[in-house]
């Protein structure tokens, strides 16, 4: 059985129980006593800091925004729906942190909900004399300090860990910029604590640029997939067929298998295939001003500063005849599961973490806990519309959407993909429905759009982008009578094109409609096309004439597919933990080192930081080598990660004693250094630096297909038979 959420215990209840007796007597309290008791009296703290937030904010928090409060300083993931007021409980929480003083940060999930709710909240802060700031990708380092030291500090998971990552490598206590590491609150916490779980942040240096490899990807965009490449069953992984390393091998006169030269032309031909057969333009990435941007899925937002690891990102740019992004050596890297378990007490919010209860209890140890909401919802959820086909699913979805708008009623599109968003507004287009699209490419126009999607007509296309940070609205800025007009007509009907990998993700999108006890439905739609059932069910059923599956052993199965898809991730998630966990002790032991060194004299400093960082980002090298390197180890019965734990604990043995000798040598053959003098030496920092995250490859490892294509091979499968292979 599967780990159950929580709900508010009887303490939680009798402690805001007793913040609605005392409120009353509150009222007449003046501020400065109002603030003074906050800060002593632990009793009626939730009574206080609701009264303080009335008067600053105009806003009173609810009962069940209490019970957020002590879910959150109770170190849980608390569930509250959307529109219930999650910003509002996360500020009150951090205040009565801050005034016990324990530094918070609150995790947003972008740049603007870091900004917006600072100053949002600024007036709550204010009022209890605590100071509050925030961090977005434009601060510069005096910024970042300041924001920093303040009481509270509201920043992206991304900016960050990139932080973290400068101070680690700062050759100067005084270059730092993070502080205290007290308590987090991460907003959207199924977002920043599970989705990007396994996307590490990176810090890397310059070194020779990259080059293009464009005569790979001419190449394979010629090769035909099922003769020279073949995909798998599920999707996932892509391998050369015998005739496409062939036809490799000719084009590049050399034997993939024998010559010296033969592995590395092999790779590049991999990572070609990969990114042309598994990575598709307007799903995975766009292409705009020049460069591949790439779309977080559970967002549909562009990622900002993603890419792909192992050369896959140069691929992708040669597949699409652009100039290549710069290349670098990673000096550090840092997930944002590692990030917020350096925090003293780690809690967070969301709409959506009752599904993901198992996650955060597996991979955090904390606890979901399930908030009602203040008005009980009355949305109608209705059960998934499984179809036949994908053009058939589509007729439907049309048909639905066309009839809905017909009565005035609104009506939030969901699609997987830039790409379904636009053919889907084609299609509106075609049945006379004007439509607005929201996706990656204009994601700039979402605060606008979204507050109007709850208007008499409005019809919304988007990806995963509804909701972010913005209400809707029934009847939009139109006023009360408008919003009694299309509540009357059922209220926002949301349609899902396809349901995602996550259910939570579902519920993201439904839970746009029925905000705060207002009226609306919602509706999925499937076919058996789609990607996600064609990968983790098999049904057979016969369709109606026009598609639609009713067979209620198809729909389940179909259901089922999603979690059997959830599972796949969490596995995908375990695995990742086992091939951390040692390179994570390994840096704390040179960060420990690091922080001695801090404390001797220039320019001796320097030059052991030096040749220590050196040691790092090359042992750093060694260990992606290893990981790609040891799936052949499987072969002969022998578990990957225990090889590679062997070998990463090996590797790292003499790297500390071997940088201190490295440093002594040196020294003393330069026993008046000077600052110049080192930089001269090459013992400088990297010429630049720069961060981005890794867009973790959902297909496994190019190094890893390379290595399936030699086992292929070695165990003689015939051309085109690639069953037993994984991705």
């Amino acid at each position: 059985m599967g780990v159950r959420p929580l709900v508010p215990d009887a303490a939680a209840r009798r402690a805001v129980h007793r913040a609605a007796q005392a409120e009353a007597a509150l009222a007449d309290v003046p501020d400065d006593e109002l603030v003074t008791r906050l800060r002593a009296d632990r009793d009626d703290a939730l009574a206080l800091v609701r009264e303080l937030g009335r008067r600053a904010l105009g806003e009173r928090a609810h009962d069940n925004q209490l019970l957020a409060v002590v879910g959150l300083l109770a170190g849980r993931i608390v569930q509250l729906d959307t529109g219930e007021g999650k910003t509002l409980a996360g500020a009150l929480a951090a205040t009565l942190s801050s005034v016990r003083d324990r530094h918070v940060t609150v995790l947003a999930a972008n740049d603007y909900l870091a900004r917006r709710d600072a100053t949002w909240m600024r007036p709550l802060y204010d009022a209890a004399g605590v100071s509050v700031a925030w961090v977005d990708a434009a601060s510069d380092p005096e910024a970042r300090r300041a924001a920093y030291a303040a009481d509270v500090t509201y920043v992206p998971a991304s900016e960050l860990g990139f932080d973290e990552l400068r101070d680690r490598l700062a050759r100067d206590p005084e270059e730092r910029v993070r502080g205290r590491r007290e308590v987090v609150i991460v907003d959207e916490a199924d977002s920043v604590l599970i989705d990007q779980a396994r996307q590490p942040l990176v810090l890397a240096g310059a070194v020779d640029d990259a080059e293009s490899d464009t005569a790979m990807a001419g190449l394979v965009a010629s090769m035909r997939a099922g003769v020279h490449y073949a995909v798998t069953d599920d999707g996932y992984g892509v391998a050369l067929t015998p005739a496409g390393e062939e036809l490799v091998e000719q084009a590049f006169d050399v034997d993939l298998y024998s010559e010296a030269d033969g592995g590395r032309i092999l790779t590049r031909a991999n990572l070609a295939v990969h990114a042309e057969a598994l990575l598709t333009r307007d799903v995975d990435y766009i292409v705009r001003d020049g460069a591949v941007q790439l779309v977080d899925v559970t967002k549909g937002r562009v990622a900002r500063l993603h890419r792909w690891p192992d050369g896959l990102q140069a691929a992708v740019e040669a597949k699409e005849g652009l100039v290549p992004s710069r290349a670098g050596e990673i000096l550090d890297s840092i997930t944002a599961a590692e990030l917020v378990q350096e925090f003293g007490l780690l809690c967070g919010m969301t709409g959506t973490a009752a599904s993901a209860a198992e996650q955060f209890d597996r991979m955090y140890r904390l606890r979901v806990e399930t908030i009602p909401p203040n008005v009980p919802g009355i949305r109608t959820d209705e059960p998934l519309a499984l179809y036949a086909t994908r053009a058939d699913k589509l007729n439907a979805v049309v048909d639905r959407i066309a009839a809905a708008h017909a009565t005035g009623r609104p009506v939030l599109v969901g699609t997987p993909s830039v790409a379904d968003s636009e053919e889907l507004a084609g299609l509106l287009a075609g049945a006379d429905v004007p439509c607005v699209v929201l996706n990656a490419k204009n994601h700039e126009a979402e605060a606008a759009v979204i507050a109007e999607a709850g208007r008499r007509g409005a019809v919304t296309v988007s990806t995963q982008l509804a909701g972010r940070g913005v209400d809707i609205r029934l009847g939009g800025s139109d006023g009360a009578d408008a919003r009694a007009d299309v509540a009357g007509l059922g209220g926002l009907l949301v349609i899902g094109t396809e349901p995602h990998a996550a259910a939570r993700l579902d519920d993201q999108l439904r839970g746009r409609a029925g905000r705060q006890g207002d009226p609306g439905g919602s509706v999925f739609f499937a076919s058996l096309d789609d990607d996600l059932i064609a990968r983790h069910a098999r049904i057979r059923a016969t369709p109606a004439a026009d598609g639609r599956i009713t067979s209620a052993g198809a729909v389940a199965q179909a259901a089922h597919a999603q979690r059997v898809a959830e599972g796949t991730a969490l596995r995908i998630y375990a695995n990742t933990h086992e091939y951390a966990v040692v390179p994570r002790r390994q840096r704390a032991h040179v960060l420990a080192r690091r922080e001695e060194l801090l404390a001797l004299p220039e320019p001796e400093r320097g030059a052991r930081l030096s040749f220590l960082d050196r040691a790092w980002a090359d042992h750093l090298a060694h260990l992606a080598h290893l990981r790609d390197a040891t799936p052949l180890r499987s072969l002969s019965g022998k578990a990957p990660v225990v090889e590679f734990n062997a070998e990463a604990v090996r590797a790292f043995e003499s790297l500390l004693q071997s940088a201190e000798d490295d440093a002594d040598e040196f020294l003393a053959a330069h026993p008046d250094l000077s600052d110049a003098d080192a930089e001269g030496l090459g013992l400088g920092r990297p010429s630049a630096t720069w961060t981005y995250v890794v867009r973790d490859d959902p297909y496994g490892s190019p190094v890893e297909r390379f290595l399936l294509g030699i086992t292929r091979r070695a165990l003689g499968r015939p051309d085109g038979d690639e069953r037993g292979l994984t991705g």
